[in-house]
């Protein structure tokens, strides 16, 4: 399966005010592990950019003005993502400006007819609802490193989202074993031997207190489940 992580940075929030893409960064994902495979551009809008979005981006007028237009790339692009599944996080934003984009052109259709689309956003918000889901909340959740962004880039993010989307989710977030170096205790599958004669792996043990607290626990679920405690019957067989 090929995924397209996706992000784009824009002029502002509406298109129906004229607003542009100025940047857009893809990442590819293959069976559920990053590739090298990006796709990154900066954009002439063609026009100005709104004080609140630089803020965001901090992407300038004057940066973009040698740079090439979205028409430009756009073979290249849809070359990237055509057939593929795209990851967007609140991907109503942004599938919005691509079709813009794509109706400036006069190129027929949307992009929903290259691609299908996955929402980040809207899983986030299933798997913990009631809790912030914006992309620097899900790297703390997930434990993922965002130091280095000071502002919002189209690359960057996509990268970091595309970590948060394979935990998120239950996946990796490595390269394919296939990438990695090899190593001492590493065989020609690639599978990593542990050394014999390795130190013991540390084993804690609850204390008095803690299976005390744990068996109340069991007893209060027995009482207020409808099916009982699970945790009792499979100790009792095991027993």
């Amino acid at each position: 399966m090929r995924q397209v992580v996706l992000d784009t940075e824009t002029t502002g929030l509406e298109t129906g005010e004229g607003h542009r893409i100025l940047e857009v960064g893809c990442v590819e994902i293959i069976d559920r592990k990053l590739t090298r495979n990006t796709l990154h551009h900066y954009i002439n809008p063609q026009r100005e950019i709104d004080d609140g979005a630089l803020e965001v981006h901090g992407i300038t007028r004057e940066f973009l003005l040698d740079k090439p237009t979205f028409a430009d790339v756009w073979d290249e692009f849809l070359d990237f993502v055509k057939g593929a599944e795209l990851v967007i996080h609140n991907a109503a934003f942004d599938i919005t400006f691509l079709n813009y984009e794509m109706k400036l052109m006069s190129a027929k259709g949307k992009i929903t007819d290259h691609c299908k689309v996955v929402d980040s956003l809207a899983l986030a918000r299933h798997k913990h609802p009631g809790q912030k889901n914006n992309l620097d909340a899900l790297c703390k959740r997930y434990n993922i490193d965002n130091s280095k962004r000071e502002l919002h880039g189209a690359l960057l993010d996509a990268e970091i989202l595309a970590d948060v989307y394979l935990l998120m989710t239950g996946g990796q977030v490595t390269l394919g074993l296939d990438e990695a170096p090899r190593g001492a205790g590493t065989s020609e599958s690639g599978i990593r031997r542990l050394s014999a004669d390795r130190p013991r792996l540390a084993v804690i043990r609850a204390s008095d207190e803690e299976v005390i607290r744990h068996r109340e626990k069991l007893a209060q679920l027995e009482e207020t489940s409808e099916t009982g405690c699970v945790w009792n019957r499979l100790d009792s067989a095991g027993a």
